[in-house]
């Protein structure tokens, strides 16, 4: 019985100053890799963009919105960090963060993509392949791309 109650206490101990410092750091390397992995996202959106992978250019570019905004998300403290629509996490940041309706109208138009740009079944009679155009996925990488300059400004 006393085992249990010790293994109690150490639980409820206050976190060491060294120990606060590492999870802080821990939450600015998460936020930094999401980043990251919104930058390269980017990256290869626009090689799909070249490449005339209309469909796939517009998936990823969601992809970019989402991330970029969990980067902010971590950075903020903010964890676990839930759910893949861009306009919901922006919204859920907005005091903190500065959101501004440009953003959210831009999270809104990337959500359109996150099932409809990857599934045949999303679009009734045409595959994702041949329902997206290059003016719809440069729009989207765009809006991506204006989400990622955002984010960029706030983890460090």
């Amino acid at each position: 019985m006393s085992g249990a109650r010790r293994s109690v206490y150490r639980r409820s101990t206050p976190k060491s100053c060294a120990a606060i410092s590492r999870a802080m750091r821990s939450k600015r390397d998460d936020a930094r890799l999401w980043l990251r992995q919104a930058e390269d996202d980017y990256r290869f959106g626009r090689s799909a963009l070249k490449n005339r992978f209309h469909a796939q250019t517009c998936f990823i570019a969601q992809q970019v919105g989402e991330k970029a905004v969990k980067a902010v998300h971590y950075q903020l403290g903010n964890r676990p960090v839930i759910g893949h629509s861009v306009q919901a996490l922006l919204k859920r940041l907005n005091a903190r963060a500065g959101v501004t309706g440009e953003l959210l109208a831009l999270g809104g138009q990337l959500d359109q993509y996150y099932v409809s740009a990857r599934y045949p079944d999303a679009l009734p009679g045409i595959a994702p392949a041949d329902a997206f155009s290059s003016a719809q996925a440069r729009a989207a990488l765009l809006g991506a791309n204006r989400i990622l300059r955002w984010a960029k400004t706030h983890v460090r």
